[in-house]
Order: C-alpha cells, then structure tokens, then sequence
C-alpha cells in the first residue's frame, strides 16, 4: 500500500500551459503517472501531448475532474492565482490538491485554508516539492509521482518520508536508496507558515499503513508542527521514527529560507526540537547527510 496516491491516481495539472507546469507535467508522464487533464482557464479544447500521451485541456476543475475521473491536482499557478486555484479543487470535490507555487500571500492562504474547513479535498503545500509513491518496475517507474521531486532517486520500499524542505525530502531520499531502502510514500508538506496537512497528518497515515515499516520525519526552526508531532509519536506511534530539524545556526528572528521558518518562541528553536525529538525516542540525525543512518540505527529494514 501507500498513502495519499497510488500508481492507478488519476492526476489533472493546473497550470500545464505554462513552462514550469509543462515542464513537470512531462517528468510525470515519463515517471509512469496517469496525468489524464490539465486545466487552464481559456484553453479548453487544447491537447497537451508528449511521448505519445495526450492530455486533453480544461477551462475548469469540475470539468476535468467530471470528464477524466481525475482526483487529485497538481497546481502550478501563479502566486496570484493559486490561492483560488485551490478552491476550484475543492470546489470541484477532489480528494487531494498538491499546491507546488510558492509565495503564495498568507493572508490569500488563511482565507482559502478557511473555505476548506469541513471540506472533503486534502491540501499538500504550498510551496512544497509535492508527493511521490515510487513505483514497483524498474527504476521505480510506474509510480505516481505529483510536483518537482526527481523521480530517479525513489525505490519502492517501506520507508515514509515526511519533510517541510524539498532540497531535504531529496536528500534522505537519495540516502535510503543508495543503502537499498526504498520509500512507501514520500511527502513534502511545504514550509509556508499556513500550509494543509501537518507533520502530524502526515505521521498518522504512515502509522496506519501496513507497507510502511519506519518513518524519517524532517523539519526545521519555526512553529510548533514537529513538536507536535513528536510528542503524538512517543504516546502512539507503533513504528521506528528518525528525524532532522534544519537551521540550528539560524540567529533567533530572521527568517531562514522558508516563509515559516522564524524562531518565535522557546520550542521553536533546533535544540529545543532536537530535545524534545530525543525526549521522545525519536532517533536524531546530526547533520543532513546522517538521516538515513539515525533510521538504521533502530530499524534494521
């Protein structure tokens, strides 16, 4: 099993017309995904090919969604935009919308994180790397893999990654392959200071799935979530649990990188993280080239 997509999700892209979104539309077609709709207002009726797949295009979500069967979008639409972009998702009653545009306004995601109380579709980001369920042929190919992740690095496996970073999920990623161990599901859940689904969220699915054997949770300075998280894994969890936390060079409010990352309060620094991860039975990478190595140590795979 999975969690969140599969290698039979019916994926649509919004913002498949433009550069970015064309570009990754194509990285998925080529990594097995089934991308059946792309959505861009004012060009319905366009096809977009590659490879020999044509992906019929859409003014709207409800359209794609009605005429494809397609669940889950991958948005690539300008910050602007992509705050409503969600909304047509939701709108529209897909299971999972996976906003990869970044510098989306806070104030546009507080509204539309909002709206989407009590709603059925699940958001991922934004501003995150996206999801990846790696496929079981060759090269992992024949997976479902939904935003900017590179798809060569996944192995179909039994480890669930969770991280705010993408340069980060990658690494660990990269580390577990090299070691032969492949990934159930791996997710970026963005470092915008209002974002979808939490570590937690996330923690809780890979808790409940029968394929993932052990979890890799990365975080970083900024906000509460991986406390949060850390704290449900020790009173919980039933699996191995390693974890990082980036920016503990990071001087107290400066913001580092991600829109979130700003030390707030006392748990919002890397060693009171690491701390409390520890305190928890969280296994500690020291630095991020340790992250597969602090799972080996309390999970033998």
């Amino acid at each position: 099993m999975s969690i969140l997509v599969h290698e039979k999700t019916r994926v649509l892209v919004q913002g498949i017309t433009g550069d970015f979104g064309a570009r990754h539309a194509r990285l998925s077609i080529d990594y097995g995904s089934q991308i059946v709709a792309g959505v861009t207002p004012g060009k319905g009726g366009q096809v977009f090919e590659h490879n020999g797949v044509k992906v019929p295009i859409f003014n709207t979500v409800a359209d794609a969604a009605k005429q494809t069967g397609a669940t889950v979008s991958a948005i690539f639409v300008p910050p602007p935009f992509a705050a409503d972009a969600i909304l047509e998702c939701v709108d529209a009653d897909l299971d999972l919308a996976i906003a990869i545009t970044e510098g989306i306004p806070v104030r546009d995601m507080v509204r539309a994180k909002r709206a989407m109380q009590g709603r059925r579709t699940r958001l991922i980001g934004p501003n995150c790397p996206g999801v990846v369920t790696p496929g079981r042929g060759e090269k992992s190919h024949g997976g479902c893999r939904i935003g900017i992740a590179p798809g060569y690095i996944h192995k179909r496996g039994k480890v669930g990654v969770v991280s705010r970073s993408g340069t980060l999920t990658y690494e660990a990623v990269w580390q577990l392959t090299c070691k032969g161990h492949g990934q159930s599901t791996c997710v970026g859940i963005g470092g915008d200071p209002v974002n979808g689904t939490s570590h937690l969220d996330v923690i809780k699915l890979f808790n409940e799935d029968p394929e993932t054997e052990a979890i890799i949770m990365i975080g970083e300075i900024g906000g509460s979530a991986e406390v949060e998280a850390a704290r449900w894994i020790k009173a919980h969890c039933k699996k191995p649990v390693a974890g990082f936390i980036a920016g503990a060079t990071a001087p107290a409010g400066r913001r580092m990188g991600h829109a979130g990352a700003v030390i707030g309060g006392a748990e919002d620094t890397a060693a009171a993280k690491i701390k409390i991860f520890q305190e928890c039975g969280i296994s500690v990478a020291a630095t991020p080239s340790d992250m597969a190595d602090a799972l080996l140590r309390i999970w033998k795979g």
